[in-house]
């Protein structure tokens, strides 16, 4: 079945998918493991983020560890304040569906005690923890254990003597920041650095990054800082992240969002998929945004079927199309739709009709046909319906005539419009 998504099958999944690639060229790195997780190199671009549960309570973030995973994180970041958190991620890493980052704050000790539990990469904030001796301790068990650092640097918790006395935070400060700390790990013979220069602000952390971008070949964790709640947040995020992503910059990313960390793992891998960096593996939903043809109320049904598909691994594209008069051709492309009309739904595979059902079982019939086709593909799905085509045609020729014939040619009022438009024009 290509249904929910089961953390335990994440290496073994041979369902069929989507691959959409990039036309921009991705910035050349170093190559990092963060546990059986590869970053940089040419490696895909993985999708981070963070537990908000105490460590400590190792079960409660299991489970949020097991929802970001199931919703597209490859890596989750659990933070590491107190020795009772260390204690916790040894209870949480051998249990972990995917690696686990324990993000250090300003005491050294914690992040030695982190390597004890067996955590897979540290995140050291030069901002936080500036000591070169405490540092270079840091650096070099993780150079004995094999495991990376990120070397986070913040925007807003930059070392005071980097503030610029009128700009305050500068791109030039946030990458001297970085520079810094990785000119320590040098000093001990350590190179197995991912770097984040990441700022509230979207234009300074665009620019930070592409001057880090130039300034080494270390692979890159992209990210705004302190986003906020969305939707604001997750567009101040996909506006930094994207435009760097689109400059082949960036290796890793995470959404800081003000809401259930889950959200944050949905957008980032949304993102990727978007961009063509990472095969589709969940449904693309795409709608009509409703007009004077509807015949049933587009955003209930394409929200009802958001929340249906949740997180199944199904690659397809699904429509939701607003009326039969134009659903079916504006949404040919997609491996499956469903158009309104009359009180039902018009079933479509790749633009062929192929079933009519019930308007109040829209969205079922589209989880039926969409698991059907994962399985199976789209020709089987056509096959299926063999006996049943002509008439669903039948149907959704009917139901066009009487929607046109009840609201005519222009039932959006746009030729109206365009009169007008005309008239003026030549006045």
């Amino acid at each position: 079945m290509c249904s929910t998504f089961n953390p335990l099958e994440r290496n073994t999944n041979t369902l069929p998918v989507v691959q959409v690639t990039a036309t921009f060229p991705r910035r050349d790195t170093r190559q990092i493991m963060v546990g059986g997780v590869a970053v940089g190199g040419g490696a895909p671009v993985t999708v981070q983020s963070m537990t908000v549960t105490k460590t400590a309570d190792h079960e409660a973030t299991l489970q949020q560890i097991y929802a970001l995973a199931g919703a597209g994180a490859d890596i989750v970041r659990c933070t590491c304040n107190r020795a009772e958190a260390a204690e916790g991620l040894a209870r949480i890493v051998p249990r972990s569906p995917v690696p686990i980052v324990a993000d250090i704050h300003n005491n050294h000790r914690m992040a030695l005690a982190a390597l004890e539990a067996g955590v897979h990469c540290l995140r050291l904030n030069p901002g936080n923890i500036r000591k070169p001796e405490q540092i270079k301790a840091v650096a070099r068990e993780c150079k004995d254990r094999g495991v990376p650092i990120r070397i986070g640097v913040n925007g807003g918790s930059l070392d005071p003597d980097l503030y610029h006395p009128e700009l305050g935070v500068t791109p030039e400060a946030m990458v001297a920041s970085a520079m810094r700390e990785l000119a320590y790990f040098e000093d001990v013979g350590f190179d197995l650095v991912k770097i984040s220069v990441k700022a509230s602000s979207v234009p300074l952390m665009i620019e930070a990054y592409r001057q880090l971008a130039e300034t080494t070949d270390h692979p890159l964790h992209l990210g705004v800082t302190e986003a906020g709640p969305p939707p604001a947040g997750t567009i101040k995020s996909t506006a930094g992240i994207a435009a760097l992503l689109a400059e082949g910059i960036g290796d890793t990313i995470r959404y800081s969002l003000t809401t259930d960390p889950v959200e944050e793992a949905r957008a980032g891998r949304a993102l990727l998929e978007a961009l063509g960096l990472r095969e589709r593996r969940s449904v693309d939903l795409i709608a009509c945004p409703s007009c004077g043809r509807a015949e049933v109320d587009v955003f209930a049904v394409a929200n009802e079927a958001m929340e249906a598909f949740g997180d199944r691994r199904i690659p397809l594209q699904v429509a939701v199309m607003g009326c039969v008069v134009n659903g079916p051709g504006e949404a040919r492309d997609a491996d499956l739709g469903i158009a309104a009309g009359n009180r039902r739904g018009h079933l479509f595979v790749k633009g062929e009709n192929v079933a009519v059902v019930a308007e109040d079982a829209m969205v079922d019939a589209l989880v039926e046909w969409a698991e059907f086709i994962c399985e199976h593909g789209a020709e089987a799905a056509l096959e299926r319906a063999a006996r049943t085509r002509a008439s669903a045609r039948r149907a959704a020729d009917e139901d066009r005539r009487r929607n046109l014939d009840e609201l005519g040619d222009d039932a959006n009022n746009s030729e109206t419009v365009v009169a007008g438009i005309r008239r003026k024009s030549r006045a």
